[in-house]
C-alpha cells in the first residue's frame, strides 16, 4: 500500500477517518496528533517572524528603487 495522508478525528472512544479509506486488518498507521492550541501558536509565530524582520530594516536604511535593479529576476511575479 502506498504512502496516504488522510484526515480524521477522535470522537471519545475511536479515531474516524474524515473520509472513506479501504484498511486491511494489522495495517500499521502514523498518528500526528494536532493540538488545539496550533492555531494560536501559527499566530505567535507569525507575529514574532514580522516583529524580526522589522527589526532588520532600520528607519535610516536607503529606500531602493527599481531602476537599480541591474538584472530583474524572470522568476519574480508580481
Amino acid at each position: 500500500m502506498k504512502l496516504q495522508t488522510i484526515t480524521a478525528h477522535f470522537d471519545g472512544k475511536n479515531i474516524c477517518p474524515d473520509e472513506p479509506i479501504d484498511l486491511t486488518p494489522n495495517t500499521k498507521l502514523l498518528i500526528t496528533v494536532l493540538s488545539e492550541k496550533l492555531e494560536v501558536d501559527r499566530s505567535d509565530w507569525a507575529t514574532l517572524s514580522m516583529i524580526s524582520l522589522e527589526r532588520s530594516y532600520g528607519e535610516n536604511d536607503p529606500e531602493y528603487k527599481i531602476a537599480k535593479i541591474k538584472e530583474p529576476n524572470p522568476e519574480y511575479r508580481k
